[in-house]
């Protein structure tokens, strides 16, 4: 009697969770198409992973697919989490200025590179000192 009623009360606390986290918007309810093609077969597509029906080959992003997926950002609004646009702006609801997501900035962060003011060919993935003069190295723009 004793797991039973364990095992209500956890299934009840993960639909709750489950809940919660579908009315604040935290899953993704956007449908995205994605292409996979072969690499020597460009006109084998599908809409999912798997081999070339000509050569065996795994299909791959298409290339339009892996530069839609680099570009595209999300922003979303502080305030109202439903809010999600892929430009920034402003919050049609609230008119605060919307913000990357926290996947963004995740990404943002990793691809941060650092060059020296005097020799732009040194570039470092962190913050440092030139190997050839020694100055500071400064952020780079993208």
């Amino acid at each position: 009697m004793k797991k039973i009623l364990i095992l209500i009360i956890g299934l009840f606390l993960t639909s709750l969770s489950l809940f919660a986290q579908t009315k604040a918007g935290k899953t993704d309810t956007t449908k995205h198409e994605t292409f996979y093609t072969c690499s020597m077969h460009p006109d084998v597509k599908s809409d999912k992973p798997g081999k070339c029906s000509q050569c065996g080959m795994a299909l791959k992003l298409s290339g339009k697919e892996r530069i839609k997926k680099a570009i595209t950002k999300n922003y979303i609004c502080p305030v109202h989490v439903n809010v999600s646009k892929h430009d920034p702006g402003k919050c049609p609801q609230c008119g605060r200025k919307l913000q990357l997501s926290p996947k963004e900035q995740m990404k943002a962060e990793v691809t941060k590179a650092y060059t020296c003011p005097m020799h732009p060919e040194v570039t470092l993935t962190k913050e440092g000192v030139c190997p050839k003069c020694g100055k500071a190295l400064v952020e780079k723009k993208n």
